[in-house]
């Protein structure tokens, strides 16, 4: 089984690692990053799943397929400089060198599988007025200004497409508690629109998002 898993997500690997190839002077360099990659993937998988859709269990745990490389590597370093208290990742973060972060945030980039979805149905409509309109009189400017009509994210916004509906929830209901714990970055724009959101608003908007492609 172990091996079927290793040839699946090298197929995978083919257009990601295509592209990373270039960015290497010599053959053999590239064969070894491409190795050590695929090593690091298939340990990622463990947790965030075979094409990176997530996990929707006890403890949920994102989506990383088609999220955005630049979005990855800041918070690959956030969880190295502990300003997202994670102990796990943490650990998984710091010992990756700039090339191997480069190469697994373009995979990820690529991969585009159906999303988990799991967000209740009956919040859809809801959520999708928020994430497309906001919520003028709670001051809260509408989702997609920054996230993409199509939440599909751009630089150092996430994609939310697909992600997981109750890591999402999580995440907002908890966003002081779980961002920007040492020094303020890219991710205190969101501080106080999710201050902002009632708890129904923010399990209508990760329904929502939770169902995107």
């Amino acid at each position: 089984m172990k091996n079927l898993a290793l040839r699946f997500v090298g197929l995978q690997l083919a257009l990601p690692m295509a592209i990373v190839a270039v960015a290497f002077s010599t053959p053999s360099h590239a064969r070894v990053l491409r190795q050590s990659v695929l090593a690091k993937v298939t340990y990622c998988k463990d947790c965030h799943g075979l094409s990176a859709q997530g996990f929707r269990g006890y403890y949920a745990i994102p989506r990383l397929a088609g999220q955005q490389p630049q979005y990855l590597k800041n918070q690959l370093r956030a969880f190295v400089e502990h300003n997202r208290p994670n102990p796990i990742m943490s650990n998984v973060a710091h010992v990756l060198k700039p090339a191997m972060i480069e190469a697994i945030a373009s995979y990820f980039q690529h991969l585009n599988p159906r999303p988990l979805g799991g967000g209740p149905r009956n919040l859809v409509a809801e959520g999708r007025h928020i994430f497309q309109n906001g919520i003028p009189q709670a001051n809260v400017a509408a989702c997609a200004a920054c996230h993409g009509p199509q939440a599909t994210g751009h630089g150092q916004i996430p994609r939310l497409a697909g992600q997981v509906y109750w890591y999402v929830v999580n995440e907002l209901t908890g966003w002081p508690k779980l961002r920007g714990q040492k020094r303020p970055d890219t991710s205190i724009i969101m501080k106080p629109v999710a201050h902002s959101l009632t708890k129904s608003e923010i399990r209508a908007v990760a329904a929502y998002v939770s169902y995107l492609r």
